[in-house]
């Protein structure tokens, strides 16, 4: 507990019942309006170490209903809240107080949002494994893959048909241009546009640490799953990564992912290599 904030919170509180309401008659709209704001203060810094925000809110949608509920337990209490709500916005002496609050509760939100957005991604509370281990085998349509044993059936093309690996390369980056680069970008070092909206970020795949580790087969379970197929060890985080297997099929997932290798310069792990 953070004492000195709490005992700040307590002291306000006090000043204002002894000095404010000197001068000041306050409804009981208003004193719910301060008991309300303590109350976020004392979560938000009273507390250490800091609850999370997910919490806090949980705790403050509480608080607002249990407040809600008090001041409708009085009916005339109830009607003089109402009718100090509508006086404010209908007197004209209260125009400049209504503009200004019409103005500043879009633009809190609107920071608020800006905040969460440019805010970098946070760690999980508990461990994350970045690339569990696959399972045995996974269905695709009709067909069971094994994917220890499992191949890009277009990769032999490389040596024996390089024009139509030329092929599946050209598919695989129209598939990337058209799916994948908004959220992984155009460079592949997981900056796409929409990047910053997700946590955690998508992946690097010019990191020697992504797909220069893993084989094809990997790739392909875990471009065919997306996070819905991501065992419990990996989902601390959201990952917003979609199950493409529902819009591509097993060509295009392929070929994408002989784009991925070809642009990075990397080449997939082999098989029976240790991990």
């Amino acid at each position: 507990m953070n004492i000195l904030v709490l005992l700040a919170i307590v002291v306000g509180l006090v000043a204002v019942q002894l000095g404010l309401t000197r001068y000041v008659k306050l409804n009981r709209m208003a004193w719910m309006a301060i008991w309300w704001v303590a109350t976020w203060l004392a979560l938000s810094f009273g507390i250490n170490p800091p609850l999370p925000t997910s919490i806090i809110v949980l705790f403050m949608a509480i608080v607002t209903l249990a407040l809600a509920a008090y001041l409708s337990a009085d009916s005339e209490e109830l009607k003089a809240a109402a009718d100090v709500s509508v006086s404010f916005m209908v007197d004209p002496k209260y125009k400049t107080a209504l503009l200004v609050v019409v103005i500043l509760i879009p633009a809190l939100v609107s920071l608020k949002v800006y905040s969460d957005m440019t805010k970098p991604p946070q760690p999980p509370s508990s461990g994350r494994t970045i690339h569990p281990p696959p399972p045995a085998t996974i269905g695709f349509g009709n067909v069971t893959m094994q994917l220890a044993t499992a191949n890009n059936p277009y990769r032999a093309l490389e040596h024996s048909d390089p024009d139509a690996f030329a092929q599946h390369v050209q598919n695989g980056r129209k598939i990337y241009f058209q799916n994948c680069f908004w959220c992984h970008g155009d460079n592949m070092q997981g900056a796409g546009m929409f990047a910053h909206g997700y946590d955690p970020i998508p992946a690097n795949f010019n990191d020697p640490t992504t797909i220069a580790m893993l084989q094809e087969s990997y790739l392909f379970w875990r471009v065919a799953k997306g996070a819905p197929g991501l065992p419990p060890e990996s989902t601390p985080w959201a990952s917003a990564m979609p199950a493409w297997e529902k819009f591509l099929t097993e060509e295009e997932i392929w070929d994408v992912i002989i784009f991925l290798y070809e642009y990075t310069g990397y080449e997939p792990r082999a098989q029976g290599m240790p991990h």
